[in-house]
C-alpha cells in the first residue's frame, strides 16, 4: 500500500529539528543500573479538570495463570496482535542466542506452531491489527532497524505493504478502529517521540509527540485512546503511564508505576490496560508483576503475577483471556512458554 505521510507542524518525522527527539546512546536492549525485586505501590497522577464524567467504581483485575503452552522455540522481544478472527500470531524476535527470526508463528487458535516467515529476519517490530491482518512496522535487523512495512494474513501469507518515513524499531503498535498507530521507536542513533497513525489507506500521519522520547514501552488501545506505560527514553526506564487521544493530538500523563519499568508488554482486556512483567535499567532486573490501570476509575493496582519475572514478552487479549508468549529472565534465559491468564475468580 502507499505510504504518503501527512505531518502536523509540531512534530515531523520527516523534519529532523521538529521530530521532538532526543539523542540517546545505547542500541537495542539497554543497560544501567539493577531494579530492586519489591515492588512500592501503585501511584495515581491527578486528573485534570475536564467535562469527563467522575470516576466510577473499579473493575475487578486480577489475573491468573489458567494454562501453559510451548511456543515452537524460545523467542523474546516477538510482536504479538490478535486478528478479527480470533486468531493471534507472534511475529519475529530473538532467539535464545540474541539472533534475529523470520517465524510467523500462529498461538492462538489450537497449539502455537510456525505458519509463514518474514522477508528477512527481525526484532522488536511493533505489531498490530488492521483489516483482517496483521501489520508488522519496520524492526531491528542484524544491519539495523528497517523502514519496512508488510501485512501477515491469519494464514501466514507475508507481502510488503509500504514503509515507514524513517527505519526504527523498538516501537510499539496498537489500533483504534480502522487506524494502527506505531509509538515511539529507535532510528540506530534518536530514540522517537512520535506517534505515527497509518488508515486502511496506507497514508501515515504524525498525530501525536510524547513528552520525552520512548523505547520498549508497553501499548494498548483502551476506549478510543492509546495507553502508554514505562518504556525507557534511551537513557532511562521510566514511571508515567500515558493517555494519547489521537484525534485530539493530545498526550497526558494519567498515572505512575511504583518502579520505573521497561520491556513491558501491553495488552487491553475488558477495558482495563495491563502492563507485564519487564524491568528496569539492569539487563537482570526483571519483574514478575502485572499492573492495571482502569480508565474509568482512574486507578493503577496490582493485579497479579507471572509464575516467573520476565521482560521482553509479547502480549495480546484473545476473547476473554490474555496471552503472554516468550521472554527473557534474569539468568538471561530466553523462554518458550505461552501463558494463558484469564481474570481470578
Amino acid at each position: 500500500m502507499r505510504v504518503p505521510v501527512a505531518r502536523r507542524p509540531a512534530a515531523s518525522l520527516m523534519t529532523v529539528p521538529l521530530i521532538a527527539l532526543a539523542l540517546a546512546g545505547g542500541a537495542c536492549g539497554g543497560g544501567g543500573r539493577p531494579g530492586g525485586s519489591e515492588e512500592p505501590p501503585a501511584t495515581t497522577a491527578p486528573p485534570r479538570p475536564a467535562p469527563a464524567a467522575a470516576p466510577t467504581a473499579p473493575r475487578p483485575v486480577t489475573l491468573r495463570v489458567v494454562r501453559r503452552d510451548r511456543l515452537p522455540a524460545p523467542v523474546q522481544l516477538p510482536g504479538v496482535a490478535a486478528l478479527a478472527d480470533g486468531v493471534v500470531l507472534a511475529v519475529g524476535g530473538l532467539d535464545a542466542a540474541d539472533r534475529s527470526v523470520a517465524d510467523v508463528v500462529r498461538i492462538a487458535p489450537g497449539a502455537p506452531r510456525r505458519i509463514g516467515r518474514l522477508p528477512q529476519p527481525a526484532h522488536d517490530i511493533g505489531l498490530a491489527a488492521l483489516a483482517g491482518k496483521a501489520y508488522a512496522f519496520g524492526g531491528g535487523t542484524a544491519a539495523g532497524p528497517v523502514a519496512a512495512i508488510s501485512s501477515i494474513a491469519g494464514t501466514g501469507g507475508v507481502r510488503a505493504a509500504g514503509r515507514l518515513p524513517a527505519a526504527m524499531s523498538d516501537t510499539s503498535a496498537a489500533t483504534i478502529g480502522d487506524t494502527a498507530y506505531v509509538v515511539g521507536g529507535y532510528t540506530a542513533t534518536t530514540p522517537l517521540r512520535s506517534v505515527l497513525a497509518v488508515d486502511r489507506s496506507g497514508r501515515i500521519r504524525d498525530v501525536a509527540t510524547l513528552p520525552h522520547p520512548l523505547r520498549y514501552a508497553a501499548v494498548a488501545a483502551v476506549g478510543g485512546r492509546l495507553m502508554v506505560a514505562g518504556g525507557t527514553d534511551g537513557a532511562t526506564a521510566r514511571r508515567e503511564v500515558l493517555a494519547v487521544d489521537p484525534a485530539r493530538h493530545a498526550v497526558r500523563v494519567v498515572a505512575r508505576l511504583p518502579v520505573p519499568l521497561a520491556h513491558a508488554a501491553g495488552a487491553a482486556l475488558a477495558g482495563v490496560f495491563y502492563v507485564i512483567g519487564g524491568r528496569g535499567d539492569g539487563l537482570t532486573s526483571q519483574r514478575s508483576a502485572i499492573w492495571a490501570y482502569d480508565p474509568s476509575s482512574r486507578r493503577l493496582r496490582r493485579a497479579g503475577r507471572l509464575p516467573v519475572a520476565l521482560s521482553d514478552v509479547g502480549a495480546a487479549a484473545a476473547g476473554d483471556r490474555l496471552l503472554v508468549a516468550g521472554g527473557r529472565d534474569a539468568t538471561g534465559t530466553v523462554h518458550d512458554e505461552l501463558w494463558l491468564l484469564a481474570a481470578a475468580g
